[in-house]
Formats: C-alpha cells, structure tokens, sequence
C-alpha cells in the first residue's frame, strides 16, 4: 500500500483524517482483512509515525521511503523491493473502498497467468494493479516521477490483463477535504458506504 504522500493538496494528513470515525487508512486496512496476500506492506513517507501506529495495530509491516517527496515511483519501487513473494498487488492508501474481493481478483489473473493485472471499472483503469515478479525489474528499469506504474502499462500493452472490479469496489480517492466531504454524504444510515456497484 503507497501512503507516504504529503496530501498537500488536501492540506496535510490526509491518511489520518476521519472518514466515519476512523483514519481513512485504518478503512482501507479494515477492508484489506480477507484479502489473499502473504503480507502487507505499507510504504511510509510523510506523517509515517502516527500512520506506522495505526497499521500496526493490524499487523501491517511498515516500510519507511526516505525518497518520498521524489514521487509515486520511489514507493512502488520501495515496496517491490520488501516483497518476498512471486506478485505483489500495489494500491493506494487514499481509497477507501477497494477491498479484499478486488485483490482476490487479481490474485486468481495471476494464478491464470497475467503477468500484470488491472483492476477497471466502468472499463476504466486504476487500482490496485498486480505485478508478477517477472515484470519487476521492467519497473526498476522504466519508473519514475510521479505517475505510479501507468506509464509501463502503456508501453506494454501485451503484458496486461484487465480485470473487472466495479461491483466488488469502488475506485474513488481522496485528494481533497470536498473528497473527504462528498464521500462522507455517501454513508447510508446504517453508516456503511454506497458502493458503484451497488
């Protein structure tokens, strides 16, 4: 999980803001309960000892990129560098309502031989994504600045698989206090959260 930006377009600490009653990163770890990976890893920059509190507190291994504030690459490549496994699923700790259903998605493309695999909705791209381990160094040659890995899916079509996830998540992120805002107005009286999907 990327969450070592400085939200400054959100004005500072935007991971630990309240989305109902909790951290919108401790939302995005709830949701990630049942999801079929060997372990998560939380890449860390600005905020990192308050955020590193809460994602211990669900057994999350936190990892601290001191080269944060050069972009969105320096984490994934970061996180890359932790994983022991044979994919890695990257995903950002500012939506809130991906889950475990969207991972596992992902995870069963790989297991039928994607190489990366995106999650779409609406038939859009976004997050997470699913890189094999074969890809890796691909990202450690191509990646840089502040775009994350679309880039590298660009220049290689061949190696993407696009996976359905609209009615297991929804891709909405926070950038701003209106995000935070208008996802809040979402909240059904039962105070769970109107997905896209349904």
């Amino acid at each position: 999980m990327l969450a070592a930006g400085g939200g400054s377009r959100f004005g500072g600490g935007k991971l630990l803001a309240e989305l109902g009653g909790r951290p919108i990163i401790e939302t995005v770890l709830h949701n990630l309960r049942e999801a079929p990976v060997d372990e998560i890893i939380v890449v860390l920059g600005a905020d990192a000892q308050r955020l590193r509190e809460v994602c211990e507190r669900y057994g999350a291994r936190t990892l601290a990129n001191e080269e944060w504030e050069r972009g969105q690459s320096t984490s994934v490549l970061a996180g890359l560098r932790a994983c022991g496994g044979e994919a890695a699923v990257v995903l950002l700790g500012d939506q809130p309502f991906i889950g475990a259903e969207a991972v596992e998605r992902l995870v069963s493309a790989f297991s039928e031989g994607a190489k990366v695999a995106v999650a779409t909705y609406g038939g859009k791209r976004r997050n997470p994504v699913l890189f094999s381990r074969e890809v890796w160094p691909l990202l450690e040659a191509e990646l840089a600045g502040d775009e994350g890995a679309r880039s590298v899916q660009r220049r290689h079509p061949e190696l993407v698989v696009e996976v359905p996830c609209e009615e297991v998540g929804d891709p909405a992120d926070i950038d701003t206090r209106e995000d935070l805002r208008r996802l809040e107005e979402m909240r059904g009286p039962m105070g769970d959260y109107k997905m896209a999907g349904g």
